[in-house]
């Protein structure tokens, strides 16, 4: 048996072939049928949340959450725990109650599945009507969940969210019509 000495640009072409193979096939691995029927439960559940916050649904927040104790909501006016004072407190009162209408824009999400846990990160619009006196609000703004499978369902445990980063005047908060604007809520300061 002969072995022929291979040039320097064969060798580096077929390594370049090796790794390639070697990349496809751990990337095809990684990706299953599975995950991604995950990634579109996570995605309708998404749609879902921001139909809930449009319409002001308890009943919908409560099928989209998970109706365990540790379900928490961080938002510029508190951090709210348990699906109860989700439930009440944000959707009912301040979704409900607050304004005469909402509507949630959902955009650029980012989804990532690990067995059973998951997140998603997204940007969003909101406009609404303060129900007191009809007036408007637009307020732009970035999220985080937390999901988890639960008897075989992905349910949502966790929302945290902020606005977007802080550019022009202030210290980053206060606004030149003299609001404390956070992306859902805006508070007028004196």
């Amino acid at each position: 048996m002969t072995f022929k000495i291979m040039n320097a640009n064969v060798k580096s072409v077929l390594l370049l072939c090796f790794v390639l193979a070697v990349a496809i096939s751990f990337d095809v691995a990684g990706q299953t049928s599975g995950a991604q029927a995950d990634v579109d439960k996570i995605q309708h559940l998404i749609s879902q949340y921001a139909k809930s916050v449009d319409t002001a649904d308890v009943m919908l927040v409560r099928e989209i959450w998970s109706n365990s104790p540790e379900v928490s909501f961080i938002h510029p006016l508190g951090h709210e725990h348990g699906i109860d004072q989700v439930a009440e407190n944000v959707f009912h009162h301040l979704m409900g109650e607050t304004f005469s209408e909402r509507k949630l824009s959902i955009r650029d999400v980012s989804i990532h599945t690990y067995g059973d846990t998951a997140w998603a990160e997204f940007y969003w619009d909101f406009a609404a009507k303060f129900r007191k006196d009809g007036s408007a609000l637009a307020t732009k703004g970035r999220e985080t969940q937390i999901y988890r499978k639960e008897e075989g369902r992905w349910r949502l445990v966790h929302v945290h969210y902020s606005g977007m980063p802080a550019t022009g005047e202030g210290p980053g908060i206060l606004t030149s019509t003299n609001s404390l604007c956070a992306p859902i809520w805006c508070i007028m300061v004196s």
